[in-house]
């Protein structure tokens, strides 16, 4: 029988690291979104955006085995969630790297500080009124590791063509596997909660983000640059 496209089916396998040929050998995340949705079975359909999809499949495989059949929960959530902004790589990258930057190692919180300054930049260039909305929560992502926004933008003020570099999906999949990874081996109570409430709330800054058009950045916004370091 065919699924009810964003319901969850009366019985579900158990969610599973990587990636499966068949449900009868598991499934992960985004194979039951697919499955949900109605596509071929896929861990990368075309029902998700494939930024919020590598977000979810990386959470899923850091999650421990006790608590990743949790995340099914979320499964339908993530259905339909898709399209051409460019607004969402950034959003789900900048999500990622606020939430893991407090509690990743010190290598990781490093290159997760040049990732979320990275994302306000291109925010900034996107969508002023969105690079403002979330400056609250850039700031208490950096307040929290100033040892490594310090080196960030020491390395950022060193790299000449920093401005100009475009973020592109690769960039966002970079900082999501850094932070996804951060969070799951970081020393704290219950990393899995953690990750939990990450795909969540990008789910959420993904739903908000499609339910609203981006203002036009005018010239100067394109040419937005972080300022230097004092």
């Amino acid at each position: 029988m065919k699924p009810v496209q964003g319901s969850l089916p009366d019985i579900m396998p158990v969610l599973s690291r990587g990636k499966h040929r068949t449900p009868k050998s598991g499934g992960c995340f985004m194979e039951f979104a697919s499955y949900l949705a109605g596509e071929s079975w896929s861990d990368h359909p075309a029902c998700t955006h494939p930024v919020l999809a590598s977000l979810a499949r990386m959470v899923n495989d850091c999650s421990s085995d006790d608590s990743r059949s949790r995340l099914a929960l979320l499964i339908p959530s993530v259905i339909g969630l898709t399209g051409s902004d460019r607004r969402i790589e950034v959003m789900v990258a900048l999500r990622t790297g606020c939430e893991a930057l407090p509690v990743a190692s010190l290598e990781r919180q490093r290159a997760l500080a040049v990732g979320v300054l990275t994302c306000e930049r291109n925010a900034s260039v996107l969508d002023p009124d969105l690079a403002e909305q979330v400056r609250p929560l850039i700031r208490a992502a950096l307040d929290q590791a100033p040892d490594a926004e310090r080196w960030a933008r020491d390395f950022i003020g060193s790299v000449r063509s920093w401005s100009h570099t475009k973020f592109t999906p690769r960039t966002a999949d970079t900082i999501i596997r850094v932070g996804v990874q951060g969070i799951g081996e970081a020393c704290v109570a219950d990393p899995d909660a953690r990750l939990y409430t990450l795909l969540e709330r990008a789910i959420d800054d993904c739903r908000s983000l499609l339910g609203s058009a981006p203002r036009p950045a005018s010239t100067t916004d394109r040419t937005v640059n972080l300022p230097a370091l004092a």
